[in-house]
């Protein structure tokens, strides 16, 4: 990228909205994965004219363009890897409506996800999706990569509340999707396309979202189970019965890094934990609760079955299951975190195939997440300046794929596929398929020229390895 094209973004952000500074770049170079590729330099456009006119200058000069949230993606979505221009929305941040009447959000990119449910609640209703980040991570993001969270088990993710789009073409173009209203079936429907493309087909600049009154109350259950695999298997014997909004898992490995962050001890002998909690209406909640506290007493293998006493320590447990993934590095400098999914009456099998393949490799491998929608995060725990180490994760991570799509299951339920799952995508799926999908890709960016080298196997992309 020479001078006059930087000159050229200045003159249409402002020369206080551009960097090139390599310091300052570094911070733009990285996200969740922890992988590094440095672009040449960094725009913080403050408005959808703007990124028109950016994507104008890309197209025909061509350079490559990243759009990017708050860098919390997991599987390399937002790197840079091609150099180019990395699009950081963080100044299109304005929560733009809230409809009370009909229960509509209209929101741009940079707009906090928590930011968005604290407003929402103010108006009586509700956001559900909830990313681990959910402090920190931006729709934008969230609508990139399809995001899900603890409540997806209840209220589904992202692609279940986004009702339109306004997003801006490779070429510089201006798009309008979907619409604000209950039903709308006019023409293709472009908005699923976009939720969860990566960042690849276009760049998403509104949001237009539906909300949910707000439940009136919630409350929060703790199980703990003698092992793994007797917790997993819990899992769906509860859900044939009950409908929590959450159901999270942590195995023994997650429990005790965290420890130090929960409300009380727990025993020693427990090697799994089910975080549950139901949330509605002030009359039927804790019928519900009543009715699962009674059940849980006939199931065997539980250690301990306890409701939180107050909000309080339902904070501090959610705090310490959000504390999860930043306090894993603890045990390793570094680890692969991968977010399969498979039917909730495989989790058992999920489980047994983790431990068998930590025993087996001689690799620190511990499981927590989305239970109650079989969503599992399998960290793999590593030195990357430990050759063997490497080697051996990447192993694990094969291994662990295989096993997933022999179960029924999928690759990726939330994190998407970016950089670190693009060498495995035809594991999933089929050539026509994937050549169709490409096909797709190069309709709407035959530069290549949005985030490229993401999501599709190449011969040139990075080795499968973290």
């Amino acid at each position: 990228m020479n001078q006059y094209t930087i000159q050229k973004l200045r003159d249409i952000v402002g020369k206080d909205h551009v960097t090139t500074i390599p310091e300052e770049l570094t911070c733009y170079s990285y996200d969740g994965t922890g992988q590094e590729y440095p672009p040449a330099a960094v725009a913080f456009p403050g408005s959808t004219e703007e990124i028109c006119r950016i994507m104008q200058l890309a197209s025909a000069t061509p350079f490559p363009v990243v759009p990017r949230g708050a860098g919390t993606g997991m599987s390399g979505g937002a790197l840079p890897v091609a150099g180019g221009l990395v699009l950081v929305m963080s100044r299109l941040n304005r929560i733009l409506e809230i409809d009370r009447d009909n229960q509509v959000a209209v929101v741009e990119p940079g707009v906090i996800n928590g930011d968005l449910r604290t407003e929402a609640g103010r108006h009586g209703l509700y956001y559900p999706p909830d990313p681990a980040s959910m402090q920190f991570c931006t729709m934008g993001g969230n609508v990139a990569e399809c995001a899900g969270g603890p409540s997806a088990v209840k209220y589904g993710v992202t692609r279940d509340y986004v009702l339109g789009l306004e997003a801006v073409l490779p070429d510089g173009s201006l798009i309008h999707t979907g619409v604000r209203t209950a039903k709308g079936v006019v023409g293709y429907d472009l908005t699923r396309l976009l939720v969860g493309s990566e960042g690849t087909l276009a760049i998403i600049t509104r949001i237009t979202v539906r909300l949910l009154p707000a439940p009136e109350t919630r409350t929060t259950l703790l199980v703990l189970c003698r092992t793994m695999v007797e917790a997993t298997t819990l899992v769906a014997t509860i859900l044939a019965h009950h409908t929590p909004c959450t159901l999270e898992y942590m195995d023994r490995t997650a429990l005790s890094i965290v420890r130090d962050k929960l409300p009380f001890p727990f025993p020693e002998e427990a090697g799994a934990l089910l975080l549950i909690e139901f949330d509605g209406r002030q009359d039927i909640v804790p019928i519900a609760t009543r009715q699962l506290t009674e059940f849980l007493q006939t199931q065997p293998g539980i250690i301990l079955n306890r409701t939180a006493a107050n909000s309080g320590e339902a904070d501090q447990l959610w705090a310490a299951r959000r504390a999860i993934s930043p306090s894993s590095f603890s045990l390793k400098p570094h680890k692969m975190s991968e977010d399969v999914v498979v039917p909730r009456s495989r989790l058992p099998q999920l489980v047994s195939c983790t431990e068998k393949l930590s025993r087996e490799l001689g690799i620190t491998i511990f499981t927590f997440g989305h239970a109650g929608d079989g969503n599992i995060h399998v960290n793999i725990m590593l030195d990357r300046n430990i050759p063997q180490e490497v080697q051996q994760a990447n192993t694990a991570k094969q291994l662990l794929f295989e096993e997933v799509l022999r179960l029924g299951g999928t690759l990726s339920g939330e994190h998407g596929i970016g950089l670190t799952k693009a060498p495995y995508l035809d594991m999933e799926l089929d050539p026509p398929t994937l050549a169709l999908m490409r096909r797709v890709k190069n309709l709407f960016d035959p530069q290549n020229i949005l985030n490229p080298g993401k999501i599709f196997p190449r011969q040139e992309a990075p080795e499968k390895n973290i």
